[in-house]
């Protein structure tokens, strides 16, 4: 089990060393100090790979935190997966509500978009479009 520094994890991970501060100032990681350096192992590494899966399915840090917590418990991995189940259930509805919501939008904008295109060939048809025979003046 080799020793990670900040950096090394930052590199791997694509986060920035500020979040990784972060996560371990809020409890998340828990490196071990050698003086001012952090020295971080292998738990640590695989925390930082959960807590950043967890950003990208759009978990909130309390949740992410509860999920970690779990897995340190008696029969952790068993309710980590239970938990995080459910809360992949409660996303997903989420995710699928917002989908609803922008296909019914998109649904909305196309309807006025033909609207709009509908009364301009009307407008055209009846030379009242600005620049136009009837909308020019003489000069």
């Amino acid at each position: 089990m080799e020793p990670y520094s900040i950096g090394d994890l930052a590199r791997e991970s694509g986060a920035t060393l500020r979040a990784i501060r972060f996560y371990e100032d809020h409890g998340l990681l828990r490196p071990v100090r050698e003086g001012q350096r952090r020295i971080y192992r292998e738990r640590d590494r695989t925390r930082l790979k959960l807590i950043l899966r967890g950003k990208r399915l759009g978990f909130s840090l309390a949740e992410i935190a509860e999920i970690l917590a779990l897995y340190d418990e008696p029969r952790g991995e068993a309710r980590q997966l239970e938990f995080l189940m459910s809360k992949i259930a409660e996303r997903r509805a989420e995710l699928l509500a917002k989908r609803r919501d922008i296909e019914a939008s998109l649904s909305d904008l196309d309807a006025v978009a033909r609207d709009c295109r509908k009364r301009l060939r009307g407008l055209k048809g009846q030379n009242r479009l600005p620049g136009g025979a009837r909308g020019r003046r003489a000069t």
